[in-house]
């Protein structure tokens, strides 16, 4: 999934300073054809220059509207009997964003008429404004009808059924979230779905200490969760600590915004989720039988991005006391620009980054070294174990789209196993917990490759004694159990 590019209105003057519901609607039209919603919003709230109050407002009404866009539809839908489907994005946007305020915030209720009213009487005239205006004082007046429970017997279609209408998540996520979790594990995950994503910190063990990147933060303003809050009243606060005994590299931002100050251009942190974290840290983890022993030779993060994993590693082998290149790769030269920068920002002396195409045995060839130690592939994928960041992918799910990125994960990790040495370790990854991405991908490659075989961490030991553990030795990440998203990882080895 892919946004196109646009251009862009310049920002508005002084004089015709746009509202957090207008720039909300910006938008959203935009999402709606296809952009991302994380890098339009960022950019349209700096174009309107709108304050810090409504930069708040406004961030809330579009991920708060992406999120409940199931549900509110199904409401509009119940008193607007010819459907939606007829009006035009602008339109239906602007009923979207009335019936989240009236349903879903504390905003005054006649205000939150009036501001789309007074919009949609501009943009369209009295008499679309005439019909919202009767529509949302209806929505106000009677709410959301009362959702009847479900008996204790349902069965999973049922129970599918209710979570897809309550979640506006596709069918098929849901039935392997019900095989994966059963029905209480389900519905907490759709439940967290609904809150927007934490903000973690990896603290940058190449440029000092952890205490000295904390002390850096802290002088950014900043307030910092490194235990989660009240575990007796949130049980999943447990699991969370626990993972976080093993990752003294993680932290948890509470409240501030520490990436435009000294601390982040000087290196002491970065941005990165708390499961990406995990995957890193499993490429090196020891195992049950003892430390890992890697052959001699560099390490491949295969499908890099913007180098948060790279850069970890980089981290970690340090820490190791081990000297090792690492070549970082990626198809996009977009997000190689951006490596590059993460890469001399945390001080990654050994981290080299290139260009590449995974799906091409000759661009490989001529790219890669000839082995290497360790590979990190996390592949391309559907990114549904990541719907608390981008809420817009969930009308953007479907399952045909899915079998084809396994696929091409398949190609992917039979392409890279020549380059693995002998003793080396491979670790596959998704953010995503659908089955046909993550434990089928790797039932065909255990198939068609006998020479790899499962080398899983000490799972007596933290983090990986509260990661959920997979059939075959696979790991789970959740973000109602661990408050990070839902990845997939195996490590695997090369035995002859």
């Amino acid at each position: 999934m892919h946004s196109q590019r646009e251009e862009l209105p310049a920002a508005a003057p002084a004089s015709t300073r746009l509202s957090a519901v207008d720039v909300a609607r910006r938008v959203l039209v935009r999402v709606e054809a296809g952009a991302y919603a994380s890098l339009t919003l960022s950019g349209e709230m700096d174009r309107a220059r709108l304050d810090e109050s409504s930069r708040g407002l406004c961030t809330e009404l579009v991920y708060g509207s992406l999120r409940k866009q199931a549900v509110l539809d199904a409401a509009l839908l119940r008193l607007a009997p010819r459907g939606l489907a007829t009006l035009d994005p602008q339109v239906r946007v602007l009923l979207r964003l009335g019936a989240y305020q009236l349903l879903f915030t504390r905003v005054p209720k006649p205000r939150a008429v009036n501001q789309v009213v007074t919009v949609l009487r501009t943009l369209r005239g009295p008499g679309l404004a005439g019909f919202a205006n009767a529509l949302l004082r209806r929505l106000s007046r009677e709410g959301l009808p009362p959702t009847p429970p479900l008996p204790a017997d349902a069965t999973d279609d049922q129970i599918c059924a209710a979570l897809v209408t309550q979640h506006g998540l596709p069918a098929f996520l849901i039935a392997d979230l019900l095989a994966l979790l059963g029905r209480d594990g389900a519905e907490a995950l759709c439940a967290s779905l609904e809150a927007p994503a934490p903000t973690w910190l990896r603290l940058n063990s190449l440029r000092g200490t952890f205490a000295e990147a904390r002390a850096a933060l802290l002088r950014e303003g900043v307030a910092l969760i490194e235990k989660a809050d009240s575990p007796d009243e949130n049980p999943s606060a447990l699991a969370e600590d626990a993972v976080l005994s093993g990752l003294p590299e993680a932290v948890r931002l509470r409240s501030g915004y520490p990436f435009a100050g000294a601390a982040y251009a000087e290196g002491w942190f970065t941005a990165q989720d708390l499961g990406a974290q995990l995957v890193a840290r499993l490429l090196l983890s020891d195992g049950d039988g003892g430390p890992l022993t890697l052959p001699e030779g560099p390490l491949l993060d295969a499908c890099c991005g913007t180098g948060g994993k790279a850069t970890h590693l980089a981290a970690l082998l340090a820490a190791r006391g081990e000297a090792r290149a690492i070549d970082a790769a990626d198809r996009s030269l977009r997000k190689l620009d951006l490596c590059r920068e993460h890469i001399h920002r945390l001080r990654c002396r050994d981290v080299r980054p290139l260009q590449l195409d995974l799906l091409r045995a000759d661009a490989l060839a001529d790219a890669l070294r000839p082995r290497y130690a360790a590979i990190l592939l996390d592949a391309p994928c559907s990114g549904s174990g990541v719907l608390r960041r981008h809420p817009e992918a969930r009308t953007r799910l479907h399952e045909p789209d899915v079998n084809v990125l396994a696929q091409t994960q398949r190609r992917m990790v039979s392409g890279l196993l020549p380059y693995l040495s002998v003793g080396g370790v491979l670790v596959y990854a998704v953010c995503s917990p659908l089955r046909e991405e993550g434990p089928a991908v790797l039932a065909d490659v255990l198939r068609a490759h006998p020479e790899l075989s499962p080398l899983p961490p000490p799972l007596t030991q933290a983090p990986w004694s509260h990661v959920h553990r997979a059939q075959t030795d696979g790991l789970y990440t959740w973000p109602h159990e661990h408050n990070a998203d839902s990845f997939y990882a195996i490590r695997l080895t090369r035995t002859r």
